[in-house]
């Protein structure tokens, strides 16, 4: 029987993330969990000569959130421009999987027109060892820009 071998699941600690603002490239070093999230939008349809309901796609949502460290004000900085000048900024995050030590390669997906949703203003924690905040988001494309590879499985 045919497995798959343990050094080919992918750390969840290797790889990269970069946000792209206005042109401008951001290293998103301070992320401690990200996950980006697709969901079909469906309508019931119910048909002649069939007494169940049937499903149709409609649509797609993307949703996000992420965790980080509170060591950037680059979100705040975004929130603060929209609270005060009503300009809204859309951007695109890059993330890469990549485990070194896995046969499979790497896996980069592009976020397109990211939009932050909330974001922590400030924030104070006499029990924390270290602060974090929860940051949510939208965005309206993905660009699969390289697949992982198929597992080298063993025997």
């Amino acid at each position: 029987m045919r497995f798959l071998k343990a050094n080919d699941i992918i750390s969840g600690q290797e790889g990269s993330a970069y946000a792209t603002i206005d042109g401008r490239v951001h290293e998103m070093f301070f992320i401690k969990t990200l996950e980006a999230t697709v969901e079909k939008n469906k309508a019931e349809k119910r048909t002649l000569g069939r007494r169940g309901v049937q499903h149709k796609a409609i649509g797609w949502t993307g949703t996000g959130s992420m965790t980080i460290y509170y060591v950037t004000s680059l979100f705040r900085q975004l929130m603060y421009d929209y609270t005060n000048t009503g300009k809204d900024v859309y951007f695109d995050i890059t993330i890469t999987n990549e485990d070194p030590s896995s046969t499979i390669g790497a896996q980069t997906v592009t976020l397109k027109g990211v939009n932050l949703d909330s974001v922590v203003m400030a924030a104070l924690d006499t029990e924390a060892e270290g602060l974090e905040e929860e940051v949510s988001f939208t965005f309206d494309g993905v660009d699969l820009g390289q697949s992982f590879v198929e597992p080298v499985l063993g025997t």
